[in-house]
């Protein structure tokens, strides 16, 4: 996250109030929105609450909501704290956010969506994975993290997105680590179960297991892939992950 800035007191009120000015640009955006024990998004979303709760629906609110959509904070999030608050600061202080809310995220779509989940992690989203995308069904990104030692690859999942089956071959060692980083999504071993992975769940595959991972329908997905060093590795792509199975998946 970028150091967060602000002039705009000492723009509107530099000459009239300079100490307000300065406890508004120096103090509370200068050193405590930057202040790292709280991430940026959740600083946001108490901002929001904080100003609902007081009834104050100007342009300070309006300032906030920006704020918080470019932190990440989705349509569905942002709706479901305003509804949450609601039922405890007042119906009518709902409904005065939710006016302004709507138009905030009128405009959300997939770019938005994806520019939220890159709030969630360290690891950038990376470019296009244009060399594998015939073993996709959808897009995914590739943003390399090492390609010496131990190779490691930032791998994103449109929602739905998914590799097809296949199998890391060795003659000895190799296999990969998966790590989730943001967002959800599923891995899967021919004959198991499908299991679900979220930020901090960790998978390893042994070489010549049959399998395939990628996102949840509803959610954006990123995982580390970790190459495990082996002898004369390969990969070996199979089929599609059949649709009707997939879609069996919640």
């Amino acid at each position: 996250m970028d150091k967060i800035t602000q002039d705009a007191g000492r723009k509107s009120l530099g000459e009239f109030a300079p100490d307000f000015a300065h406890f508004n640009d120096d103090i509370l955006f200068g050193e405590n929105w930057n202040n790292g024990d709280i991430d940026h998004k959740t600083r946001c979303v108490i901002t929001v609450v904080a100003l609902m709760s007081s009834g104050i629906t100007d342009s300070s609110l309006k300032y906030h909501l920006e704020n918080a959509k470019k932190a990440g904070v989705t349509k569905k999030e942002i709706a479901a704290i305003v509804t949450h608050v609601g039922f405890y600061v007042g119906w009518p202080k709902a409904w005065a956010v939710f006016n302004m809310a709507k138009d905030i995220w009128a405009g959300e779509n997939a770019q938005d969506a994806m520019a939220a989940h890159a709030c969630q992690m360290v690891f950038p989203i990376g470019e296009p994975n244009d060399g594998f995308k015939r073993y996709f069904s959808g897009k995914s990104y590739l943003a390399p993290v090492s390609k010496t030692q131990v190779g490691i690859f930032n791998v994103t999942f449109e929602p739905s997105c998914r590799n097809n089956w296949h199998i890391h071959h060795a003659a000895k060692g190799g296999g990969q680590i998966l790590l989730c980083v943001a967002g959800r999504g599923w891995y899967q071993e021919w004959g198991k179960e499908a299991i679900e992975m979220k930020p901090g769940d960790c998978i390893n595959i042994p070489a010549g297991v049959k399998h395939w991972h990628g996102a949840a329908k509803d959610s954006w997905f990123s995982h580390l892939a970790i190459e495990v060093p082996g002898e004369n590795g390969s990969n070996e792509w199979l089929e599609p992950v059949d649709e009707s199975e997939y879609d069996k998946l919640r």
